[in-house]
């Protein structure tokens, strides 16, 4: 059974997004409503059977289902305890979460937790683990020491396994969160489908280039999703790009957006922007306010994006409408106020690293090569850091099409773009970068020395070499 902080974190998100277990709420007054994702959106949360309010412990069970991503339409998927997207796994910083995972399909897999600062035996990735054979089983232990969103998904065949289903949630709070009506998270993917109505077997030469992107746009798990919104109510959304290729440039015409959070939890300065920008595995925390009139509706849209050699949107496709209550429109909240300075990393005197990201074509082998410093994974030679030691990184992408780039096991900070120093300070893992673009990053390896993983988060470019390891020694 849930414990009763788990309980009161769930029934928080129909009233106001608040403190939970120990922490100070957020306001004395909240405001009642139906909650908006208890409607199709809604994904149900891990249960937790440990009753210490300090210990999050689950199961989690890798098996084949079928997937309704629309009302009489299902496919042939892999799930997390049978569902898709699997359960939202539910913390509050500091707590220690405990997965009791078994593999119920007919292949390895592992459990990478994207974003979450784990040991590095626990980060689910090659040098991390020995994959998770059929019928076997593998306990994850972790402690959970930052407020944000993340998620989880295999890293083994991913653009088999995570086209399939395999992603999740993971929602992490901590003392002082923003004030909210209605809190939820929305997890974006698409799907390709062949033509008979399954999805579509792993592509040719040019879905190994460009990457898988479907024509079926998903949230949740689902085609066609309406949210309900009231007039005057403020929405916390937590976004997450679980899709293989897909960027999004989301845009709620009638609306803003205010971005509270990123990949590494809350921003300094709360921002307010017109438009959202996730490239794979990328995450973003903002908050909606329902500035529509009672009774209207609004329709979040993908806006066009080219990424080169052909991918990306060309028209602008619908994700998610939003419908507005009849009821009279709440009054206003105040803007959100600023979190914790993001404290910037010194980088004086530390030289660079340059690491280049290309590809090419073996016609001979009919199948792209992706490179990271001229070699593929598994032979890309590793970078050496030492704990306490920062790092400044030159990424540079000598090649025409945009490569997401993911760290594993750290937050970096973006130090410049071409030159031009990073505008907005914050910390991340995951970022774009855009074709012949050079950026530079910092991070500081903490105490959790091994095998990190970094590449592309385009899931056909990690399986063909856009791969390597960073190995933090003491």
């Amino acid at each position: 059974m849930p414990s009763n902080r788990h309980l009161l974190c769930s029934l928080s998100a129909a009233l106001l997004v608040g403190g939970c277990g120990d922490a100070p709420p957020t306001s004395a007054t909240p405001r009642t409503g139906p909650d908006p994702w208890a409607s199709v959106l809604r994904v149900a949360p891990a249960v937790d059977r440990n009753p210490d309010p300090r210990i999050v412990e689950i199961d989690l069970e890798a098996r084949f289902g079928e997937w309704e991503y629309a009302p009489g339409r299902r496919v042939r998927a892999m799930t997390y305890n049978g569902s898709v997207p699997g359960p939202t796994i539910e913390a509050r910083a500091g707590d220690t979460v405990v997965v009791h995972f078994t593999n119920r399909l007919d292949q390895p897999t592992t459990i990478h937790w994207h974003g979450v600062r784990v040991p590095a035996s626990m980060d689910g990735s090659p040098h991390s683990q020995p994959p998770v054979a059929p019928g076997a089983s593998f306990e994850y232990r972790f402690t959970v020491p930052d407020a944000g969103t993340f998620w989880y998904h295999p890293h083994v065949t991913e653009s088999v396994q995570m086209e399939r289903g395999l992603y999740g949630a993971i929602v992490v709070r901590g003392e002082h969160e923003p004030r909210a009506d209605a809190e939820g998270v929305l997890v974006l993917d698409d799907l390709l489908l062949g033509a008979d109505g399954q999805i579509a077997p792993t592509g040719d030469l040019v879905e190994q280039h460009t990457g898988r992107e479907g024509a079926v746009a998903l949230v949740n798990g689902r085609a066609g999703a309406e949210l309900p919104i009231r007039a005057g109510q403020r929405q916390r959304w937590r976004v997450v790009n679980a899709g293989s290729a897909r960027f999004y440039r989301l845009a709620l015409p009638g609306h803003r957006f205010t971005v509270v959070g990123t990949d590494g939890g809350p921003v300094e300065t709360p921002r307010a922007s017109d438009e959202l920008f996730l490239v794979p595995g990328d995450r973003l925390d903002v908050l909606v306010d329902g500035t529509g009139d009672p009774g209207a509706t609004a329709v979040l849209q993908n806006l066009p994006y080219a990424r080169g050699h052909g991918a990306g949107l060309t028209e602008a496709s619908d994700i998610l409408r939003l419908r507005y209550a009849p009821d009279p429109a709440l009054p206003a909240l105040a803007t959100p106020a600023p979190s914790p300075r993001v404290e910037p990393l010194a980088t004086a005197g530390v030289a660079p690293r340059t690491v280049t990201f290309n590809e090419h074509i073996d016609r001979d082998a009919e199948r792209v090569v992706f490179t990271i410093n001229d070699a593929s994974y598994p032979d890309v030679p590793d970078v050496v850091a030492r704990v306490g030691v920062t790092e400044v990184w030159d990424l540079v992408n000598a090649s025409e099409m945009e490569h997401p780039f993911h760290l594993h096991g750290f937050f970096f900070q973006v130090v410049s773009r071409n030159g031009a120093p990073e505008g907005e300070r914050s910390w991340e893992d995951t970022i774009q970068l855009r074709g012949k673009e050079r950026v530079r990053i910092a991070f500081r390896p903490d105490e959790r020395p091994g095998h990190w993983m970094y590449h592309c988060h385009i899931l056909e470019h990690v399986e063909h070499g856009m791969m390597a390891t960073v190995r933090v020694e003491p």
